[in-house]
């Protein structure tokens, strides 16, 4: 069955939504602001977010924009009706839907239903691959392993997390600040120079050669890129 995260400040909200989509059978998953929101997506296979838009440390919105950087999950809005500018700022950003407060148990199930299905048809939960392999490095994000030439190399869960994300996207010039929030989610504030540390403590476990790197490629004045082909 699929998983999906309800995520909102309100314990009240989050316990209804739960019995409304408990009787279908899904897996459930509850995050109560942005910032946890985006982490539990980074460690567990989630295929449908209800997304409330006002919460502390991190908003609905900007927790939408965030994930469309790396995901294409549907995401509900979970909105109160004085929010219409936010609906459609919602989905200027890339939320698939909203459903306003106070919630028909029913059309909860219908809105969720639908998105699924859409998903599915689509081949939406296809395209986040689990297992990724560029050149001779490999990453299985199921089993948490990196392999080089099929030998297990030992990162920190921060160089597991730059790795997936460039490896995600091979090609695609992530700045340090770029890099820094998504991995360590939070607004970077001058702290790139974080990125750099462990771009260099990857390259000297991935790399043949760290000081003329093959796979992980900086690109002066602009970022970092994984290059390869799948």
């Amino acid at each position: 069955m699929p998983n999906i995260l309800i995520c909102d400040d309100e314990r009240d909200i989050v316990s209804a939504l739960k019995i409304y989509l408990s009787a279908d059978g899904y897996t459930l998953f509850e995050a109560y602001t942005g910032r946890e929101a985006l982490e539990i997506v980074r460690r567990n296979t989630i295929h449908l977010i209800l997304m409330d838009i006002m919460m502390p440390e991190m908003d609905g919105i900007s927790a939408t924009a965030r994930l469309r950087e790396e995901y294409n999950i549907p995401i509900i809005l979970l909105t109160a009706k004085s929010e219409d500018t936010d609906k459609i700022l919602g989905l200027n950003v890339g939320a698939d839907d909203y459903i306003t407060k106070p919630f028909n148990p029913l059309e909860v199930q219908a809105r969720v239903r639908s998105q699924l299905r859409r998903y599915t048809t689509l081949g939406g939960m296809e395209r986040e691959p689990r297992k990724l392999v560029i050149g001779n490095i490999a990453l299985d994000d199921e089993a948490k392993i990196v392999t080089v030439d099929g030998e297990a190399v030992n990162l920190t869960p921060i160089e597991y997390n730059i790795l997936l994300l460039l490896m995600r996207h091979p090609g695609r010039v992530y700045s340090s600040a770029q890099i820094y929030e998504q991995v360590w989610n939070e607004p970077a504030y001058g702290s790139e120079g974080a990125v750099a540390v462990h771009i260099r403590h990857l390259r000297e476990k991935l790399e043949i050669n760290p000081s003329e790197p093959r796979y992980l490629k900086v690109v002066w004045g602009l970022g970092y890129k994984m290059e390869g082909k799948p």
